[in-house]
């Protein structure tokens, strides 16, 4: 009795990818030298095989590839020659056969989408995103997010700058507040006033008027930091399973953290010559471009020695930290790094943190150089914070300088 196969009652043949058959074979090998096993590359050179006979078929030609044809794909009912006729395909499945496009978009073979017609792009928006990227030293995430905000407000302020007043700029930005909350708002007025600086620099408006946007009223400092106990910063480290790779890359991000008080862009954006191992420094690349080298601790150099010698992918990327699965490639952004610190607190069997993210860890550096005798100067230095303000706020922690400054309690004294 023959095997009975999708409902068949015989072996299907392979499915035959037509003129797309070299690209398939070489998008398999692309794969396995990412390090994929072989039985993920091989699920991956099935959907290939499918969407290129499927285009056969239908009689698409590659030329006309896009997003509508690969949904008219996930729904067509399957009459294809091969092991999975008469089945409905997985959102996995279809996702195979989107990276197969994108790899024949990257070869050249195929068109790649055009933009959204529905969400067309301001140009004066697109030349404030240059500006900001060329003169301000901010990140490409922040630059998109004022780019997206401003968007926001050009309808409310009109298509001539030239008309912009205070009483308009006012208006506008006091219409948003009543209906975005209090963190929202602060991020947008800082994205109009660089807007209007942008626009008076360019002669477009009137000069100051960045200075009519209302502050945000915020008690600046208010809260205490939040940290974990130095006995909890331990007991997350020593959490990391250091016989598997992603362990032992682990252990050495949270040491960076906690030793150096590092930020999550500041891991992302490591490289593997930002360490002069003869001087034990790194060079790190902080907000707005700046650029410092601190003393690397014995701990984190270890265990950074550690992760390059028997953790880390042979892949060729400069970034030193990698995914710990094909494919090998650097975080996707700061929140990555943030889930390493989430997923170490629950490994770690941290009852109620104060929070779960890269600042924890941070904020703990800080708490632990002050009560190590460092100064307010030299942490400030460490973390490279820019004012003496925000410095200062660790003080609160220091119980043992309050005490020293406290006033006794006057207690039944008479008035």
């Amino acid at each position: 009795m023959s095997k009975q196969n999708g409902g068949l009652g015989r072996s299907p043949r392979r499915m035959d990818p037509g003129c797309l058959g070299a690209f398939v074979e070489e998008f398999t090998r692309h794969l396995r030298s990412l390090g994929h096993t072989r039985l993920t590359a091989t699920g991956y050179e099935d959907g290939a095989r499918h969407f290129a006979e499927w285009l056969h078929r239908s009689e698409i030609a590659v030329d006309d590839i896009d997003e509508a044809v690969i949904a008219r794909f996930a729904r067509h009912r399957c009459a294809c020659s091969g092991c999975r006729q008469h089945r409905r395909l997985s959102a996995k499945y279809v996702r195979r056969v989107h990276r197969f496009v994108r790899f024949l978009v990257d070869r050249g073979v195929a068109k790649a989408s055009a933009p959204n017609a529905s969400a067309p792009r301001n140009e004066r928006v697109v030349e404030l995103q240059d500006w900001l990227r060329h003169h301000r030293g901010i990140s490409e995430r922040t630059i998109d997010r004022h780019g997206r905000m401003v968007a926001r407000l050009l309808p409310s302020l009109g298509d001539d700058p030239g008309k912009y007043d205070a009483e308009l700029v006012r208006r506008v930005i006091l219409a948003e507040a009543q209906r975005s909350s209090r963190p929202y708002i602060k991020t947008m007025a800082t994205a109009l006033r660089g807007y209007l600086r942008f626009l008076a620099t360019h002669d477009a408006c009137r000069p100051w008027l960045d200075r009519a946007v209302p502050s945000v009223p915020q008690w600046r400092l208010s809260a205490l930091p939040r940290y974990l106990p130095a006995a909890d910063v331990e007991r997350l480290i020593a959490c990391c399973d250091l016989t598997k790779p992603h362990g032992i890359r682990d252990k050495a991000i949270l040491l960076l953290l906690v030793r150096l008080g590092l930020r999550g862009g500041d891991i992302l954006s490591m490289r593997l010559d930002d360490i002069d191992w003869d001087e034990g420094t790194l060079r790190v690349r902080g907000k707005g471009r700046r650029e410092v080298r601190l003393p690397l601790p014995q701990e984190a150099g270890d265990a950074l020695l550690d992760y390059l010698e028997r953790a880390r992918p042979h892949v060729k990327d400069e970034r030193m930290f990698l995914r710990s699965s094909a494919p090998y490639r650097p975080f996707a952004g700061p929140c990555a790094i943030s889930d390493v610190v989430r997923l170490a607190v629950k490994r770690a069997g941290i009852a109620d943190p104060p929070s779960r993210g890269t600042n924890l860890l941070r904020h703990s550096a800080a708490t632990g150089m002050l009560r190590a005798g460092a100064t307010l100067d030299a942490i400030g230095t460490v973390l490279r914070h820019r004012s003496t303000d925000t410095t200062a706020h660790y003080a609160k922690v220091d119980v043992a300088m309050l005490r020293q400054v406290a006033q006794p309690w006057p207690g039944d004294a008479s008035c």
